[in-house]
């Protein structure tokens, strides 16, 4: 096929996106991309499956008649506030409301903008005056921490601040989600145009090396080509049922909340909280066949079946990705789960499932050692000055990535000539299929399957009036995947603590999970001739001098 130029462009219901015709035909072609959207195939599931469950959210179990009723209602709202291609923002745990919310934006032809509820006011307020928001879905309240309030101080600083909705709780100054539906009326038939496949329909923010996040963008047609690649690779069969506990607010966790019940014909088993033992116990009672997560929920998992003596015999694929697996964790699982396969898998929010894994049960070392083949996505590996020999930085391209970021200037470097997607990871092949990630170009350290930006986090901190110099590394973690060290070089003594570079960053409303696990004071940071701090040094100082260094 063709290439065609990266800074091919085409307009789509008012959003600039990137654009081959080339690999659109094809994608067309191949029925990877078609026509309709989830907004179809709601439509269809309510008039010929009513009554099959596509939810479960502890005691609610929610049928596609129902969703899709209850979906029309919440577009009609939406519809008499906001003009269709609005953004709809919604900040909340794995609840069933979620995905009314995520299909009622889809029937309106608005883009949805899911934001992880352990973000704070100033990551808040930066997506949604970014992303120019015009509906937040929030809960009033999740363990001690008010949202509602929250949302207040938040929107005051907006100049142009959206309707805030809450789901659940008292909604005080905002309104209350139940008020919006009951008083609207469901839409009569026809009532409500079917959005264009080819445009925007999800926005998600990711970590940058640039310490600004950014905006991702997907079609209705890129996530339909994922689906695809599930159906077609995770041994999907209609009836299945997946448990989600991984954030709604991940691309993962959207789709298989979200859209694989309706296209995969599954039935998704939410989790608001994880607990292995729980979990554990709710795949025994729902007869769960799938799950996904980063490394901490394949081991909790494992170790909560053991403790329950169970062997999760319904369980079909646990694929599992993110930070570094161990192939002796995935060795272990397999062992234990003997009638599931158990695989590790690359991809990315802008390439999602970029590798299928090795699900064949003839893979099971390539499973365990590999991070897995490639699916739909073309992979390819280039030179990198990060990269040793035989390896490369993977560049993936295929009908699933993203259309573009949501400000064209941040794709300067992230697309080669050929439109394959620059990754920031280095990785060697083996058997010339099955790809290895040996390390990373980026400056992204992965903690509990959330992406940190470390520049963020360094501009923060050197604010702190104790810190003269700040390098924040990245570090192997057993329970986390990647643990955060903070290398300071303080300018008064003692330097600042763990304790206190969490303050001092809560006090400035950014997001716990961002806070650095390990300090290190030095006396200075090793930079090269530039001066740019070698963390690659302080990185391999801090592993060889072990984990009790902090």
């Amino acid at each position: 096929m063709p290439n065609q130029a990266s800074s091919d462009r085409k307009i789509v219901a008012g959003r600039s996106i990137r654009w081959d015709a080339a690999r659109a035909a094809d994608a067309y072609d191949r029925g990877l991309w078609i026509h309709e959207t989830l907004a179809d195939t709601l439509q269809q599931a309510a008039t010929q499956t009513p009554d099959r469950t596509v939810l479960v959210d502890g005691d609610i179990r929610l049928d596609c008649r129902t969703l899709h009723e209850q979906a029309g209602r919440l577009a009609q709202a939406l519809l008499q506030r906001a003009p269709r291609g609005s953004v709809v923002s919604f900040m909340l745990p794995n609840w069933h409301e979620a995905a009314v919310i995520y299909l009622g934006a889809t029937l309106a032809g608005m883009v949805v903008n899911p934001i992880l509820p352990s973000l704070r006011d100033r990551e808040l307020r930066f997506i949604l005056e970014d992303v120019d928001s015009r509906f937040m879905f929030i809960p009033e309240a999740i363990r001690k921490h008010d949202y509602a309030a929250m949302l207040s101080r938040v929107v005051d600083a907006l100049p142009s601040p959206p309707h805030v909705v809450v789901v659940r709780g008292d909604a005080g100054p905002h309104l209350a989600y139940d008020t919006l539906l009951a008083y609207t009326p469901a839409p009569a038939p026809g009532a409500l145009t079917a959005p264009d496949p080819d445009a925007v329909r999800m926005i998600l923010y990711t970590s940058g090396t640039t310490g600004r996040p950014k905006g991702v963008l997907h079609t209705h047609n890129s996530i339909h080509a994922l689906m695809c690649q599930l159906r077609e690779h995770w041994l999907v069969d209609p009836g299945d049922r997946f448990l989600v506990p991984s954030p709604i607010a991940h691309i993962g966790g959207s789709i298989y909340a979200f859209e694989a019940p309706l296209l995969l014909g599954t039935t998704a088993v939410l989790m608001e909280r994880w607990d292995a033992d729980a979990a554990v116990a709710l795949m025994q009672s729902e007869h769960c066949t799938h799950m996904a997560g980063a490394t901490p929920f394949l081991e909790q998992i494992l170790a909560a079946a053991e403790r329950a003596g169970t062997r999760l015999p319904d369980l079909k694929l646990f694929v599992c990705g993110g930070a570094s697996v161990p192939p002796s964790l995935i060795r272990r699982a397999q062992a234990y789960f003997d009638g599931a396969i158990v695989t590790r898998v690359y991809g990315s929010t802008e390439v999602p499932v970029a590798t299928v894994g090795a699900t064949r049960r003839d893979e099971a070392d390539l499973a365990a050692d590999t991070d897995g083949r490639g699916g739909l996505a073309e992979l390819r590996l280039a030179a990198h000055d990060a990269a040793r020999d035989g390896e490369g930085e993977i560049c993936a391209r295929g009908p699933q990535m993203l259309v573009g970021y949501l400000h064209a200037e941040d794709e300067a470097t992230a697309f080669d000539a050929d439109g394959f997607f620059r990754t920031g990871d280095i990785a060697c092949l083996v058997n010339d299929d099955y790809v290895v990630v040996t390390g990373r170009a980026k400056d992204i350290i992965i903690r509990k399957g959330e992406n940190i930006s470390p520049k963020e986090v360094e501009d923060m901190l050197i604010g702190h009036p104790d810190i003269a110099e700040i390098a924040i590394v990245g570090l192997p973690d057993p329970d986390s995947g990647e643990r955060a060290c903070a290398v300071i070089v303080p300018s008064s003594t003692p330097g600042p603590d763990v304790r206190a570079l969490a303050d001092f960053l809560r006090e400035r409303g950014v997001a716990m999970f961002k806070a650095p696990e390990q300090v290190e004071w030095r006396d200075a940071l090793p930079k090269n001739d530039a001066g740019k701090v070698l963390k690659h040094q302080l990185r391999a100082e801090l592993m060889a001098s072990g984990p009790d260094a902090a």
